[in-house]
């Protein structure tokens, strides 16, 4: 529950800033008042696959600013081994965030680098398919769409885009 403080901003139970404005599917503010898109919980712990599972069905919704949520709530609990490539598979969603809000080139650079990122934690941990993530299909499908964003200059359809995360390209 946030509420506003007396340096007008909203805040939540602790006190913490938070824009208590309703989002839409990318995550883009909207008026108050406004139906928006239920937010996701930050904070939740869950499990890498129940991680996965949850940020897919999000992609595939066309909510990627919402999968990245997820994927952040992975990487700030998991274990240090671990968040380099949850923050990798966070910066891919944004990635997508970006170029589906018609920044292509903050999208395109974040999906290079989160592409990058992957491939790098999978090759250090000597691991391509943790929890069933296909990494290097992952950073193919990134690249792609990278590049798609480049050349046409314009937003993408994020449900459209939307990766596999387990397989199968987008």
């Amino acid at each position: 529950m946030s509420s506003a403080s007396d340096d007008g901003r909203d805040r939540d139970a602790e006190g913490r800033a938070r824009n208590a404005r309703p989002r839409d599917g990318l995550g883009r503010p909207l008026p108050y008042g406004t139906d928006g898109v239920e937010r996701q919980p930050e904070g939740v712990v869950r499990a890498p696959e129940d991680t996965v599972t949850e940020a897919q069905a999000l992609l595939a919704a066309g909510k990627p600013f919402h999968a990245h949520e997820v994927f952040e709530d992975a990487w700030k609990s998991g274990p240090d081994e671990e968040r380099a490539l949850w923050r990798g598979l966070a910066q891919l969603a944004v990635g997508l965030t970006h170029a589906a809000r018609g920044n292509v080139t903050g999208g395109a650079r974040l999906l290079r680098r989160g592409a990058g990122a992957v491939e790098e934690w999978g090759a250090q941990a000597g691991r391509s398919r943790p929890y069933g993530l296909e990494l290097d299909q992952l950073a193919v499908w990134a690249r792609e769409l990278a590049d798609t964003v480049d050349k046409d200059g314009a937003a993408v359809d994020a449900e459209v885009w939307a990766p596999r995360l387990r397989g199968g390209g987008a």
